[in-house]
């Protein structure tokens, strides 16, 4: 019974506390992929807590859970958890955990099926914005796709055919390495799959919007996905060029001026990648990447005490 508790109190203490902890943080500005590391693995090690208990408490509740759990374990395994001291609690606690894993389940498949809705939409309008030409053979794989449009933009539409999508507005603004600078920060969000991050995110906090760490990570994944893409073009065309390339295409759309916008994290990344604020000792971002590691370990280590003891 103790173990079970102790991995949710476990669960709720991460799902408290790591929100507050990151959020007091500034280092995740300076290496926005470490940061998406830390918090994917704090969420995998709420997740889970929750399973593990989920199975404990099924396996105290119910001989053939229980039958399968440790059917592989030595003798004496089994017993050193106590199954015997659990209340008639467990079967409702195993049942809530399962529902609560089935509901996330289906929010992440909500998720990917409202996604693939909108990419299907927006092809569409591409269709017809940007029809194939008489003659024209199917390009597989990635394509540039040159949209007719008066405001600056560019974006990336995974999937199975990708498509890099640009307007000629953008064309026309962007000069320079600038339009190098935009596509390949475009890229990265493809080459890394961030579109996933985003579904995985956006399902947690739908599911669970009471829970600070599912909302805190599905804000977090926003602004560093966008951060981690930033680095890699400024890798490739440097800081300044991505920045000026930033500041052309949103200049018009009024998230510099006085008031609050939806993209008001634009002048941000602007004023991060003018800093040039240098990144963290290589041996300081070993550490804090095997640390990370190490958290979804710790409900391992809590659920396989009991069974570790009854081996000495």
């Amino acid at each position: 019974m103790m173990v079970a508790l102790a991995l949710l109190v476990l669960a709720g203490l991460a799902a408290a506390v790591a929100p507050r902890v990151l959020a007091r943080s500034s280092w995740p500005e300076r290496e926005p992929v470490l940061g998406l590391w830390v918090w994917q693995c704090v969420v995998a090690a709420v997740l889970l807590c929750c399973t593990l208990a989920m199975a404990l408490s099924a396996a105290a509740s119910w001989q053939v859970v229980r039958g399968q759990v440790f059917a592989p374990a030595p003798n004496g395994v089994e017993e050193a958890y106590g199954f015997g001291s659990y209340g008639p609690w467990a079967g409702s606690l195993a049942v809530l955990l399962a529902c609560g894993g089935a509901w996330t389940g289906a929010m992440l498949l909500r998720e990917v099926h409202e996604a693939r809705a909108r990419r299907q939409r927006r092809r569409d309008e591409l269709r017809l914005r940007a029809p194939r030409l008489p003659g024209e053979e199917p390009h597989e794989g990635e394509r540039l796709v040159v949209l007719e449009g008066r405001k600056p933009d560019a974006w990336w539409m995974p999937g199975s055919a990708p498509r890099l999508v640009v307007t000629t507005a953008a064309l026309r603004r962007l000069r320079g390495r600038q339009l190098d600078a935009i596509l390949e920060h475009e890229q990265g969000h493809a080459r890394a799959r961030h579109d996933w991050l985003l579904h995985c995110s956006s399902a947690l906090a739908t599911g669970f919007p009471r829970v600070p760490v599912f909302a805190a990570f599905r804000d977090q994944v926003h602004t560093l996905i966008e951060m981690a893409a930033d680095d890699t073009a400024s890798r490739r065309f440097g800081r300044l060029t991505i920045a000026l390339a930033l500041v052309e295409l949103n200049e018009d759309s009024g998230v510099f001026g006085p008031c609050p916008t939806p993209l008001a994290q634009v002048p941000h990344r602007v004023h991060r990648l003018l800093t040039g604020t240098p990144r963290l000792p290589v041996s300081r971002r070993l550490r804090m990447t095997a640390l990370a590691a190490l958290v979804p370990a710790v409900p391992l280590l809590v659920a396989f005490v009991p069974g570790l003891s009854a081996l000495r």
